[in-house]
């Protein structure tokens, strides 16, 4: 006989409100920095590497193509961003971070991180707080397919 598991809340259950809850809590610390939650979250893509168009940005952070054009052009007029038309294609328009978006970009960053730690050091010993972490990272970064898969 299979021993009786303990009861848990889903994952999904559990995160979706947490998510929720850590994205009201951001709000006020982006508006300090002039940023909406998509602005950041181009900001935070635009990190990585520049793209070759605004529908591959759309696409990566999860937002409309038509819905984010309004967020690109205020982060353009603001000098956070550059659009500029590829060479090789001039239907298509390069994105990329500049030196004063990567400034605001890390300015927002850090006050979110640092809300962050005092947090989990409010609510987590020490010796949970990395491997929490770790584990966060470990399942935000599985292809979305993957967390689908039915034979899981």
């Amino acid at each position: 006989m299979a021993a009786a598991r303990e009861p848990r809340r889903d994952l999904a259950a559990m995160l979706v409100p947490l998510g929720r809850a850590l994205t009201a809590a951001e709000l006020p610390l982006l508006a300090e920095h002039g940023l909406s939650m998509w602005a950041y979250a181009v900001l935070l893509r635009l990190e990585a590497e520049p793209l070759r168009s605004q529908a591959a940005l759309a696409e990566s952070i999860g937002a409309d193509k038509t819905r984010i054009i309004e967020v690109l052009t205020a982060l353009e007029s603001r000098g956070l961003i550059s659009r500029t038309p590829d060479p090789a294609d001039r239907r298509v328009r390069l994105l990329a971070l500049t030196p004063e978006g990567s400034r605001v970009r890390d300015a927002a960053q850090s006050a979110i991180q640092s809300r962050e730690d005092r947090l989990l050091a409010h609510y987590l010993p020490p010796t949970q707080r990395t491997p929490f972490l770790t584990a966060l990272a470990t399942l935000s970064a599985l292809p979305p397919e993957s967390l689908t898969d039915p034979d899981l």
